[in-house]
């Protein structure tokens, strides 16, 4: 599933990385498919609870929503799938042990948020009949009746969590309106976030489904306290970062936080090499050491395709500059008949499709020079 997926905290974060630490946060953050929940989804999923169960209690809306499931008939859940959902795999996953109890992971929270991303396309009855079928044709129990007793649970967090941004919202857009993003607001939201997934899951089921989210966050957090530090020069910042990551624990968060500040450093290092112009072999020996020698490589070879593509681009564009000035007295269609039989000869039909926005981001360039 996609990176759409964000918890709270991090769509404050994301809104003052902008300004401090741009790209760090998105990429980073754990993606899904392109059918991840979002919390625009959950404010959605939460009106139509409102509109559908007025001034009931918790366990009156379960009794009503179950009911009804009596009116959509399921057998596995994915019969007549909405129309994002076809031709996709089903996310996420259930595990049990040997007892045939469930083995609670964030897999099981992909698979959720699979079949609550189609919410606005199905009724929140015919998506939670949906999940329960897919569960119950999926898995022997009692795992299948504690799946979808978390299921229950995790509609109800998502239902939620839009009273906790409401509260937090104006805060933070005065706190990035003023250039730095108050890290005291962003703990007190982040402990109501914390509260809230008590009063509806277990430790176990919170660090599954939230452990690798809250990791990111702290980072960011940190990331975003030691750049927003004016005691601290350029040099010292990097090293209090540096820091920070090797004090994390051995991970794949870890593993893909570093993989990051090499990615970071290495385009730095190879635009300013590039401007230097650096020879390929010492490009080469830069790269190696930040990512490998099989990368370096595959990078080299980039480099000799968009050198190779580069020089056939200025070429097109003298031909068809010239074709132009030669053809006055032609009309529109036959002089872009001409300019596509260049461009036939030039490029194959993938880099046909990167003219125009290589031209575009020619003409940036030129104008951002001058």
């Amino acid at each position: 599933m996609s990176n759409n997926r964000r918890s709270p905290l991090l769509s404050i974060i994301i809104a003052v990385i902008v300004v401090l630490i741009v790209a760090i946060i998105w990429w980073f953050k754990p993606v899904n498919n392109s059918n991840a929940f979002s919390q625009a989804d959950a404010i959605t999923l939460d009106n139509q609870a409102n509109a559908n169960t007025v001034d009931q209690a918790s366990s009156d809306s379960n009794m009503s929503q179950k009911s009804n499931q009596n009116i959509i008939k399921f057998t596995t859940g994915l019969e007549s799938l909405p129309r994002s959902l076809q031709g996709t795999d089903v996310d996420g996953e259930i595990i049990i042990d040997e007892n045939k109890q469930l083995v609670i992971t964030e897999g099981l929270r992909r698979l959720f948020d699979y079949f609550l991303s189609a919410l606005g396309e199905e009724e929140e009855s015919a998506i939670y009949a949906r999940v329960e079928s897919y569960i119950r044709s999926h898995t022997p129990e009692p795992a299948a009746s504690q799946a979808v007793a978390i299921f229950d649970q995790y509609v109800a967090y998502l239902k939620a969590i839009p009273e906790i941004e409401k509260k937090y919202g104006t805060l933070q857009l005065q706190a990035t309106q003023s250039g730095e993003l108050d890290l005291s607001v962003v703990a007190q939201q982040k402990q109501d976030v914390a509260r809230l997934r008590q009063q509806h899951f277990d430790k176990d089921t919170i660090i599954a489904f939230f452990g690798t989210e809250d990791e990111y966050d702290d980072y960011s957090m940190e990331m975003v306290r030691i750049s927003q530090n004016s005691q601290l020069s350029e040099a010292q910042k990097d090293a209090a970062k540096q820091d920070y990551i090797s004090r994390m624990p051995d991970n794949a968060t870890k593993t893909n936080i570093a993989q990051q500040a090499n990615l970071n450093e290495l385009m730095t290092r190879t635009e300013q090499m590039q401007a230097k112009g650096a020879a390929p072999e010492a490009l080469y020996n830069m790269r190696r050491e930040l990512v490998g020698a099989p990368a370096a490589a595959r990078l080299a070879q980039v480099d000799q395709a968009d050198a190779s593509f580069d020089k056939r681009f200025k070429q097109y564009q003298a031909q068809k500059q010239q074709l132009l000035k030669q053809s006055v007295n032609q009309s529109q269609t036959q002089s872009q008949a001409q300019i596509n039989q260049i461009e036939r000869q030039l490029f194959n039909d993938s880099e046909r499709k990167r003219l125009t926005g290589y031209a575009a981001l020619q003409q940036q360039k030129a104008a951002d020079t001058n």
